[in-house]
């Protein structure tokens, strides 16, 4: 017989290496209510579960004092079918564990899986309804930690802690008091060198525990560097400006980080091993010691000497993982709380309650008053998922940097769209036409004033409604990962072939498609990027006309293609627009030259508005901006 059962000194250490600062944590009021209120559902498995393990716990002592009994009635008296009846006993308690162990798995991981079901679910639905201000001020990689590690976390405190916690206090009781009354003195000797197995898991946990937060540091680093790297916009600056040999040299000096922490981690831990070893070797030899002159002297049985130390190999896993259930306990709640601070978020952009669908036919587009101020980053995201800055090219940036929260992007705007007519935006960048498109697909709600559609002000209407008669296409169209009819059918899943291949000739995109090695099976790439920008552009055309929404928003959607592609993208807009109350933004002031309005923004202002030819007439910023873009191209003016 040898010391500890080989898996609990490995969840002791487990155990040991989390971070032991986290039981000083005090969680939010209503944590424990609200984990409880999760695991309603799961109460009857979770009953039985509990049963099994206490069932399972018990039955620890149950082979010890088996052989107890077989040494003593059975082998000493020579008594052979004593022998053979209690090893079929054995036989049947160990069979018994077998089955509770398959039992308890089972039921850990129906309850476990359903938990982390249930919490993603909640959280990705909860997260997918969080307006655009959440998104451009959180971390992506924060996001998807809630999703995976802290939900995951959170499930454990149902199963594996759960359990842990059971099953340790249940095996300590039993076997600590059958080992007393079998015999005092052997007990207390064991009790005396538990202080032996626990402080120096303490101490070897905390390194482990440093170890693994540098670990995790450095690992996400790596990672980080990577998925830098092997996307596709990342390789290509590399090809185009890295130098092969730092590259290679970066990495390996961070993987070569992560190799040292992993030896210090191996070291450690098995250094905690074999002084775990040692020590119950040594427990095991002194109780033999003792037990032995106690069975000489005939205070016990040789049979009660074998079950005393099968018995101790039981008794200080327990009491190891006991020594930190309260960091075990608060490590999973705390993954709770995380999971909830998300849940907790109040979307900032959210239905009404009778919110009721837009009209039927179609729809003219108004701003009356407008006023509009970023919201406060603290209203839309949590401190632990935010990120240092707004990306550059967000629609917070302006030319000036991104704007305090409270000073107004927009000031006082006024602007109507007749059922089919087309609105152009134009100015300088960083004067509010981005925001203004956006507050038209209601990204953001007005600080004051109103935006209506239809003559409802979109604050009325429901979002999937607004959405699906609202077409947004951007300057840099997105594309998923995958094929382009999936792309396609995002926007519309009940397409068929021949509503898909429609919708890509009036987008100038069906030669684009056919030429594909697998047409509209060929997956796309990452954002698109087997695709030329023009030829995203088109798709992304293709997929607004599928919807065939009433009104169609363009974010300079030519802005960064070349000549071909312009035209290209041109004719397909000629088509989308065509029967649309359209809303556009230009950079190319050639585009928007037959638009039935021209708004002219500058400083969050509607500076100059009316006919393109009426403008350059008039002398002002347009026919400045105008004048300077041909100029820039070498051109000449055409004045209608």
């Amino acid at each position: 017989m040898s010391g500890m059962p080989a898996g609990a000194g490995w969840h002791a250490m487990r155990s040991f290496r989390q971070d032991g600062s986290v039981a000083e944590h005090r969680l939010a009021t209503g944590t424990l209510r609200r984990v409880a209120a999760l695991g309603r559902p799961y109460r009857r498995q979770l009953l039985a579960f509990l049963l099994l393990i206490v069932v399972d716990a018990l039955l620890v002592v149950a082979t010890p004092l088996l052989l107890q009994r077989l040494v003593d009635r059975g082998v000493i008296p020579g008594d052979r079918a004593v022998v053979i009846s209690l090893a079929l006993a054995v036989v049947v308690v160990s069979l018994g564990q077998a089955a509770l162990a398959l039992a308890q798995r089972w039921l850990s991981a129906r309850i476990g899986e359903g938990l982390i079901y249930d919490l993603r679910g909640a959280v990705f639905d909860h997260v997918q309804s969080q307006p655009l201000a959440f998104f451009t001020r959180s971390q992506t990689g924060s996001l998807v930690s809630r999703l995976n590690t802290d939900v995951i976390g959170a499930q454990q405190a149902f199963t594996s802690t759960l359990s842990g916690v059971v099953s340790n206090a249940v095996s300590l009781v039993a076997v600590a008091g059958t080992m007393l009354f079998l015999s005092w003195q052997v007990t207390l000797l064991a009790l005396v060198l538990v202080p032996l197995f626990v402080l120096p898991a303490r101490r070897v946990g905390r390194r482990l525990a440093a170890l693994s937060r540098q670990s995790m540091q450095v690992g996400a680093d790596l990672g980080n560097r990577m998925t830098e790297r092997f996307n596709v916009a990342g390789a290509l600056l590399v090809k185009l400006y890295g130098d092969p040999a730092t590259e290679s040299a970066q990495y390996r000096e961070r993987a070569g980080r992560v190799r040292d922490i992993g030896v210090q981690t191996a070291m450690s831990s098995r250094v905690f091993f074999v002084g775990l070893t040692a020590l119950a070797s040594v427990a095991t030899a002194m109780a033999y010691g003792v037990g032995g002159l106690l069975a000489i002297d005939g205070a016990i049985s040789v049979g009660t000497l074998l079950a005393l130390a099968a018995l101790l190999g039981r008794l200080y896993g327990p009491i190891t993982g006991l020594s930190n259930v309260q960091v075990d306990v608060m490590t999973a709640l705390v993954s709770f709380e995380r999971v909830f601070e998300v849940l907790d978020l109040t979307p900032g952009v959210r239905d009404r309650d009778g919110a009721r669908d837009l009209p039927a036919g179609p729809l003219g587009v108004e701003l009356d008053d407008v006023v509009f101020a970023y919201p406060d980053p603290a209203a839309t995201t949590l401190a632990s998922l935010a990120v240092e800055t707004v990306p550059l090219d967000g629609p917070e940036h302006t030319a000036g940097g991104e704007r305090p929260a409270e000073e107004p992007v927009l000031r006082g705007v006024s602007l109507r769209a007749e059922p089919g007519q087309v609105v152009a935006l134009v100015g300088p960048s960083g004067a509010g036409k981005t925001t203004i498109t956006s507050l038209v697909a209601r990204l953001y709600d007005v600080t004051s004033g109103a935006v209506r559609i239809g003559g409802v002000d979109v604050r009325d209407v429901r979002q999937v409604d607004l959405h699906r008669r609202v077409g947004v296409v951007s300057q840099d169209a997105h594309l998923f990962h995958d094929s382009v009819r999936a792309n396609l059918l995002y926007a519309r899943p009940d397409a068929d072939e021949p509503a898909l291949w429609e919708a890509l000739r009036a987008a100038q995109a069906e030669p684009v498609v056919r030429a594909l090695p697998e047409g509209l099976d060929t997956v796309v790439g990452d954002r698109g990027h087997r695709l030329s920008g023009g030829e995203k552009q088109r798709i992304a055309l293709a997929r607004l006309l599928l919807m065939a929404p009433s009104v169609v928003v363009l974010d300079e959607a030519t802005a960064h293609l070349d000549s071909e592609s312009e035209a290209a993208v041109q004719r397909a807009l000629d088509v989308a627009l065509t029967g649309r109350t359209s809303v556009v933004i230009a950079h190319r002031l050639s585009t928007v030259r037959g638009a039935d309005l021209i708004c002219v923004v500058d400083g969050g202002r509607i500076v100059e508005r009316g006919r393109h030819a009426d403008l350059l007439a008039r002398g002002g910023l347009y026919a400045d901006l105008y004048r300077t873009q041909f100029a820039d191209q070498g051109e000449q003016p055409v004045a209608g």
